[in-house]
C-alpha cells in the first residue's frame, strides 16, 4: 500500500467510558509514530516501557527512538517471554522496577507486547502508587483484538487463569498491524481465534466475511487485517462500554473460554496449548455442546470446526498432545472460572452463529457426559 494511503487507511475506535474514555488507533507503521501520537497524553516526558525479551529484540529500540524524537525519556523493563511471567513474582519485580525507574503517580507506563505483558504491566500500573496511567501497544493479533482493549489486567494463580487482577483502563491503545509480520504462524493463528470469536458471538455477517477473507488476513493484506481488527475492536468496545466490570453482557466475550481456560490450566499454561488454541477448542466445544443440548441445528458445529481448521487451529481434545485430566477434574478446574456463581458453572452457549448467550442453568451431569464423549473420541 502506498505511503500516501496509509494515513487514510488508519482506523479509530472509541471506547466510551465517560471521563475514562480512550481511543484505539489501528494502522500500518504506527510504532514509528508513537512518540508524536502519544506525547499529548504525557504530563512530563518520562515513561517506562514494560516488555519481554522476545519483543524487546524486535520492537523496543524503534519505540524508544520514536519516543526520544518526541522528547520523551523511556526506561525499559524487560521480562521473560511466556505465560509463566503472569505471576506474583514477576508482578512484584515489575512494580519494584517501576519504582526504581522513578515512575510517579502522574507518569505513564507503556505495555509493549502480547497479552501476557499487557495484562501484567496493566495490573502493575493499577496497583503502583494506587494507580498510574498506562498505554497499550499490543504486538500480537490476540492482544490487538482482545486483551489490550477493555481494561482487564491481572496475573495467573495456581488456582486458575487471571484470578488476581483489577479493571484498569488504558489511556490509549496503539495497534500497528506491521508488527504482525514478525509473528510465527502458530501465534498468528492463535490470535485469529479471538477474531473469529467476535463473529461467532454477535455478528454472523462478520463471521461469513472471515470465512471468505481469512486467507487475505493471514497473507498480510493490510486492508483485510485492518478491517478484521477494527471490527473486533468495535464489538469489544461496545460491550465494554455497556458492561465494564463484567456483571452482565461482557461475559459473552468469554465464548469458548470456560472450556479453553480449563484446558490451559490442565496443560500447565505451557506451549502444549496456546491461549488462542484453547479458545478455538473451547468455541468448537461450545457449539458441539449447544448442538448436543438441542440449542442449534445439526451441522452448525461442523461449519465452525471447518473454518477454524482451515486456519490451522485445533478444535478437538485429540489435537492436544499428551494426557488430559478426566472429566470430573476438568469440571473442578472450571469451578475456578471467574463467571462461576456459588460454585455453579456458567457457560457461553449459542443458538446459532452470531447468537451467543449466557447460560447459568446447565446441569453438571450434561457437562460430564459431554466431556466424557469428547475424551472418548481422542
Amino acid at each position: 500500500m502506498p505511503k500516501a494511503d496509509l494515513a487514510a487507511a488508519n482506523a479509530t475506535v472509541a471506547v466510551d467510558l465517560g471521563s475514562r474514555s480512550y481511543g484505539i488507533t489501528i494502522g500500518e507503521g504506527l510504532l514509528k509514530e508513537a512518540g508524536q501520537r502519544l506525547r499529548p497524553l504525557f504530563k512530563r516526558p518520562l515513561t517506562a516501557i514494560v516488555t519481554d525479551s522476545h519483543v524487546a529484540e524486535l520492537h523496543l529500540e524503534p519505540l524508544r527512538q520514536s519516543l526520544a524524537a518526541a522528547g520523551i525519556e523511556a526506561k525499559s523493563i524487560v521480562l521473560p517471554a511466556g505465560e509463566a511471567t503472569k505471576s506474583y513474582r514477576h508482578l512484584a519485580d515489575t512494580c519494584d522496577s517501576l519504582l526504581a525507574a522513578g515512575i510517579e503517580r502522574r507518569d505513564m507506563v507503556i505495555a509493549l507486547g502480547g497479552g501476557v505483558i499487557g495484562d501484567l504491566a496493566g495490573f502493575a500500573a493499577a496497583v503502583l502508587r494506587r494507580g498510574v496511567d498506562f498505554i497499550q501497544i499490543p504486538t500480537t493479533l490476540l492482544a490487538q483484538v482482545d486483551s489490550s482493549v477493555g481494561g482487564k489486567t491481572g496475573i495467573n494463580s495456581p488456582h486458575g487463569k487471571n484470578l488476581v487482577g483489577a479493571f484498569h483502563q488504558p489511556r490509549a491503545v496503539l495497534i500497528d498491524i506491521a508488527l504482525l509480520d514478525t509473528l510465527p504462524p502458530r501465534e498468528l493463528a492463535a490470535g485469529y481465534a479471538e477474531v473469529a470469536k467476535y463473529g461467532l458471538l454477535g455478528d454472523a455477517e462478520f463471521f461469513a466475511w472471515l470465512e471468505a477473507n481469512a486467507s487475505s488476513v493471514f497473507a498480510g493484506d493490510a486492508q483485510a487485517r485492518i478491517k478484521a481488527i477494527t471490527r473486533s475492536c468495535e464489538m469489544k468496545a461496545r460491550i465494554v462500554a455497556e458492561d465494564e466490570t463484567e456483571t452482565g453482557v461482557r461475559a459473552l466475550l468469554n465464548l469458548g473460554h470456560t472450556f479453553g481456560h480449563a484446558l490451559e490450566a490442565a496443560t500447565g499454561y505451557s506451549s502444549r496449548l496456546l491461549h488462542g488454541e484453547g479458545v478455538a477448542i473451547g468455541m468448537a466445544q461450545a457449539f458441539r455442546f449447544s448442538e448436543r443440548l438441542g440449542l442449534i441445528a445439526k451441522g452448525q458445529a461442523a461449519r465452525i470446526e471447518k473454518h477454524l481448521r482451515s486456519v490451522n487451529l485445533p478444535t478437538r481434545l485429540a489435537d492436544i498432545e499428551g494426557a488430559l485430566p478426566e472429566p470430573r477434574k476438568l469440571i473442578e478446574i472450571m469451578r475456578q472460572d471467574k463467571k462461576a456463581v456459588a460454585g455453579k458453572l456458567t457457560f457461553i452457549l449459542v443458538r446459532g452463529v452470531g447468537e451467543a448467550f449466557i447460560a447459568r442453568d446447565v446441569e453438571e451431569k450434561d457437562v460430564l457426559a459431554f466431556l466424557a464423549e469428547e475424551q472418548a473420541s481422542r
